[in-house]
């Protein structure tokens, strides 16, 4: 009577169970009332359908939560993570084609597959000035002692106008074949951003749970006083996870003005601090910090594109996309409360009875 009882306590318990059952149930939905949902096909030499789309648009959502993961695990949070993309995005276009930054020329004008700065020096410009801006949120909130909340408000609101400096107010569109590939590229068949986030997960896995770092950074978010007496620089920890949480927002800056060919200052990345923070929250991870997962943050990055999909796939028109989006993630929050945990326990244990 208690075996069935043990097991679920595990399974409740599990980061992973709730994440994964809001993207089972959402991969259910569109068996039934999604047409072609499932269907994959090769086109051009690579696989194309709506599975793939998911992966492939929601990787820079699934890069932001991954950065956003130990910044919440401190007890922090990032706002400033989609003003920082706008950034990183507006510096590497400028750099591949400054002349759009300073004068308005016609597209015949303009030449293509040609930069003016080398690829590798503008990618490696957007993540300093990016992994930069992690570092002052870090510096505010470590050193500074502001709260996190307030500290990256400042670059919330201040980093779109930096963004308009960069741009010189007006939306860059490059036209430079390689740096396409980032957003845009597949390799083996699948989308390159995929590997481009398998290869910073697999890095921040090693970092979180090979090294002591991880136990610090949930130290740090369940009791930093304790912390600090343990010997833990708790000040160390927050600048390390905000700076980490700008290198993130940088990378996934260079994927979506790849994606799009452009950057625009005031809509790139546009309220992706909001979804990266439900993604992570959806994961598990309390807003108070202490214990996360990065796979279950990921899970909650899908589950937030897979219904955004969904609802494109329906034709649902995109306003009323955004309120079933927010729908879906407050039932899925709602599962994670007390209530509903107690709730289901009684009915596990009374159909552990009855077995």
């Amino acid at each position: 009577m208690k075996r069935p009882n043990l097991s679920w306590h595990k399974i409740r318990d599990s980061q992973l169970f709730w994440p994964l059952l809001a993207l089972a149930l959402i991969m259910l939905f569109n068996l039934f009332f999604t047409p072609g949902f499932y269907e994959i096909e090769i086109k051009n030499g690579h696989l194309s359908g709506f599975l793939i789309d998911i992966l492939n648009r929601g990787s820079i959502l699934m890069l932001l939560a991954i950065g956003m993961t130990m910044v919440i695990a401190t007890g922090g949070v990032d706002l400033s993570v989609g003003a920082v993309v706008a950034i990183a995005a507006g510096t590497a276009t400028v750099l591949i084609n400054p002349a759009l930054a300073t004068e308005l020329i016609s597209s015949e004008e303009l030449i293509k597959d040609a930069t003016s700065t080398p690829l590798w020096q503008c990618i490696m410009a957007a993540l300093l000035v990016a992994t930069l801006c992690g570092f002052w949120n870090g510096l505010l909130v470590s050193k500074a002692k502001i709260q996190p909340m307030v500290a990256t408000l400042v670059l919330m609101v201040a980093g779109r106008g930096i963004a308009q400096l960069i741009t010189h107010g007006q939306i860059i569109t490059v036209y430079y074949s390689p740096y396409f590939f980032i957003g845009n590229g597949y390799v083996l068949g699948l989308p390159f951003t995929l590997f481009i986030v398998a290869f910073v997960y697999l890095c921040a896995w090693l970092w979180a749970r090979r090294t002591a770092f991880g136990l610090f950074v949930e130290s740090v978010g369940i009791n930093p006083r304790s912390s600090l007496l343990s010997g833990i620089s708790e000040d160390n920890i927050k600048l390390a996870v905000y700076t980490f949480c700008g290198f993130c927002a940088g990378i996934a800056g260079l994927i979506y003005s790849s994606n799009v060919k452009s950057a625009d200052a005031n809509n790139a990345g546009l309220m992706l601090e909001l979804d990266a923070i439900l993604a992570v929250v959806m994961g598990g991870t309390l807003m108070s910090g202490g214990r996360f997962s990065l796979l279950a943050s990921v899970i909650g990055a899908l589950v937030i594109q897979s219904t955004t999909t969904t609802m494109y796939a329906l034709g649902v028109p995109a306003m009323a996309a955004s309120a079933i989006k927010g729908l879906v993630v407050l039932l899925v929050i709602l599962l994670y409360s007390e209530q509903t945990k107690v709730v289901l326990t009684r009915v596990f244990e009374r159909v552990g009875v009855q077995s």
